[in-house]
């Protein structure tokens, strides 16, 4: 059984790479709390992992694999991994499928998006590969959507994986066409947050099947937290112990949380990748403690996803709860948020698909609740500080994309500096 360690990992950082000499230099030798490190930046962590003469790695890449992170950001970030590194991620994240539901002999369409150096369709090839449940490949990637529910209907799919985004674009297709996957029993979301406003939509397309979290993770943190099969919240997960150190800081002064329910933001120690040394790395999510002892966590949206409008704040999870709210059960397939700039003043643009009924009415509904929960929004459109809400009513198809990854685009800022 391998061995993990701090200390080691430590050591072997300060004595191999340049970027975390330099971060330990006052740092004792010898056994170190993990509290005691210092929390990596993630401005000059990426500003020293370059593709060039990258002062992070420990060594030449010389057996592995070059990842680039996508999601959201406009900035993509070069993660590598040894081949051991990446085998052993596979593995552990196929294994994590079970915990999922996934049966022996399922048929899964893999939805992911392949190429342009992403994990995202070839990482899940490899865990299907490596995965303790048997299974069978449908290794569909960004195909058209009408390909892509011919072959679900076609073999039968009892299984699918995909970021969200993807999958309700394609439950909506399978919905539109009266043509609903009711041999699916299992639907394993990752890469991005499935809201429960998207269930009644999956629901209708997929009326059979179990909606899952396939595990959480990320090109540069790595395999973060497997589905715990007995919770009904797919925001849980547990920690992969002993190879992971799970932390959630306080948002204010990064001391660690130990208590349940307390809201904090995730940090990871991975004590087995060498190459590209991971030691106290801010996830960029938001967790809070479900049992702490047993490594399970919930997930609680992005860290730092908010709209800046003038001088106000609007955290996008709290958008998403007013158009919710207006929603009221009605479908709803996603939701965007704009910045743009008009006559002079920041302008906050809701993009909302779905079928809420009326557009005008629609948003008018949106603005008075936002007013009523964010009355500071009311009075600075009111001063004339800010433009009021736009709320535009669009196909699926109009929400911004990554137009690699397919990933939505939460947030959009059009503003020029």
């Amino acid at each position: 059984m391998v061995e993990y360690s701090l200390t080691d990992l430590v050591d072997f950082a300060r004595r191999h790479s340049p970027f975390y000499r330099d971060l330990y230099a006052a740092l004792p030798h010898g056994p170190v709390p993990v509290e005691d490190l210092p929390v990596l930046d993630h401005s000059d962590f990426w500003a020293a992992n370059t593709a060039h003469d990258s002062q992070v790695l420990t060594g030449p890449l010389t057996d592995g694999i070059v990842f680039k992170s996508g999601g959201t950001t406009t900035e993509p970030k070069l993660s590598v991994y040894t081949r051991r590194e990446l085998l052993a991620m596979s593995r552990l994240q196929g294994n994590g499928f079970a915990q999922a539901g996934l049966r022996p002999g399922d048929r899964v369409a893999n939805l992911f998006y392949a190429g342009e150096l992403y994990a995202s369709f070839l990482f899940n090839v490899l865990c299907l590969q490596e995965s303790s449940v048997p299974n069978v490949h449908l290794p569909l990637a960004s195909a058209p959507l009408d390909y892509t529910a011919h072959v679900i209907h076609e073999f039968s799919a009892t299984a699918l994986m995909g970021p969200p985004t993807t999958i309700c674009q394609l439950a909506a297709r399978l919905t539109d066409s009266s043509c609903p996957a009711t041999d699916v029993h299992l639907v394993m979301f990752g890469g991005e947050s499935l809201y429960e406003d998207q269930r009644p939509l999956l629901g209708a397309a997929f009326p059979n099947a179990a909606i899952r979290s396939m595990g959480y993770g990320s090109v540069d943190g790595g395999m973060l937290g497997a589905p715990v099969a007995d919770d009904p919240d797919p925001r849980v997960h547990r920690a992969h112990r002993p190879a992971t150190v799970m932390e959630i800081l306080d948002d204010d002064t990064d001391d660690p949380v130990t208590e349940p329910g307390r809201p904090g933001r995730l940090v990871v120690t991975d004590l087995a990748r060498r190459l590209m040394p991971m030691i106290r790395y801010p996830t960029g999510d938001r967790g809070e403690w479900v049992d702490r002892e047993d490594g399970r966590f919930r997930l609680l949206g992005r860290s730092d996803e908010g709209a800046r409008v003038g001088p106000i704040t609007l955290y996008l999870e709290d958008l998403r709860a007013v158009v919710r709210h207006v929603a009221d059960g009605r479908l709803l397939v996603g939701m965007q948020v704009v910045q743009r700039r008009k006559a002079g003043k920041d302008e906050l643009v809701l993009r909302v698909a779905g079928d809420l009924g009326d557009p005008a009415t629609v948003g008018k509904a949106i603005a008075a609740r936002l007013d009523e929960v964010r009355p500071m929004f009311a009075e600075h459109v009111e001063a004339g500080l800010i433009n009021p809400l736009s709320v535009e009513c669009v196909p699926a198809s109009r929400l911004a994309v990554n137009p690699r990854t397919g990933k939505l685009l939460r947030l959009i800022d059009e503003r020029q500096p």
